[in-house]
C-alpha cells in the first residue's frame, strides 16, 4: 500500500470515530466550574454498573435548597437507599428518562428507597419547576446551578459534565452504583434489585 493510501486510510478510521462519538453525545454551552469544558450530553441508556461492596465509596453529606425553597439534607434520609438523579430542564435525555423515573420512584418509595434530583446548569429555578410540573416529579430535587454540590461526590464516581447521570447509594451510605446516560425502566430496577435484597 502506497503512503497517499495509508493517509487516506488513517484519514478515513478517524473521520469514522469521530462520527460514532457525534451520534451518542452531543455537546451545549454548559461548563464546569471544575474544568471549564462543554457538558457531554448522553443520547440513551449506555448502561448500568453495580459495585461490589467491597469497592463502595461513601457517598457525601448533601445539604441544600430544594427547588421549592425548602431544606433537604441528606442525612435525614440514612438507612434508605438512594437514588440521585443529576438533570437541567434544558436536557434532552433529562427529558426521555423522566417517566421511567417517576414510576421506579413512586412503586418504591414505601421499600426504603429514596430518589433526590440534583438540578445543574439551570441558572433560573423557573424552567426547573416546569419540568418537574410537566412530568410530575414526585421526589424532590436540590438547586444546584453551578454544578458545587456535583463536586463533592468522590473522584471517579461521578463526572460533573455528563448529564444526565444517576448514582445508587446504599443503605449504608456507600455508592453502590452508576446509570451514565439517560436512565430507563429496566436499568433502574437492573441496580435497585440487588440493593434491595441486601
Amino acid at each position: 500500500m502506497s503512503a497517499s493510501s495509508r493517509s487516506r486510510s488513517v484519514l478515513l478510521a478517524a473521520g469514522t470515530a469521530v462520527a460514532a462519538i457525534t451520534l451518542t453525545s452531543c455537546g451545549t454551552g454548559g461548563t464546569s466550574s471544575s474544568s471549564g469544558s462543554g457538558t457531554n450530553l448522553v443520547n440513551a441508556d449506555v448502561g448500568a454498573t453495580l459495585e461490589k461492596e467491597g469497592d463502595r465509596r461513601e457517598a457525601p453529606r448533601l445539604v441544600g435548597e430544594t427547588l421549592d425553597g425548602k431544606k433537604l439534607d441528606t442525612a435525614d434520609f440514612r438507612g434508605k437507599i438512594l437514588v440521585f438523579n443529576v438533570w437541567g430542564s434544558w436536557c434532552g435525555p433529562c427529558r426521555a428518562e423522566a417517566d421511567h423515573l417517576v414510576k421506579v420512584s413512586s412503586e418504591l418509595t414505601e421499600d426504603g428507597v429514596q430518589f433526590i434530583g440534583i438540578n445543574t446548569r439551570d441558572p433560573q429555578i423557573s424552567p426547573a419547576l416546569a419540568f418537574e410540573k410537566n412530568y410530575e416529579i414526585p421526589y424532590p430535587s436540590l438547586h444546584d446551578p453551578a454544578g458545587k454540590l456535583l463536586l463533592r461526590f468522590p473522584k471517579g464516581t461521578l463526572n460533573a459534565q455528563t448529564i444526565p447521570t444517576t448514582l445508587f447509594v446504599d443503605r449504608y451510605g456507600r455508592i453502590a452504583g452508576r446509570i451514565i446516560g439517560g436512565a430507563s425502566e429496566e436499568r433502574l430496577r437492573e441496580i435497585l434489585k440487588p440493593l434491595l435484597a441486601e
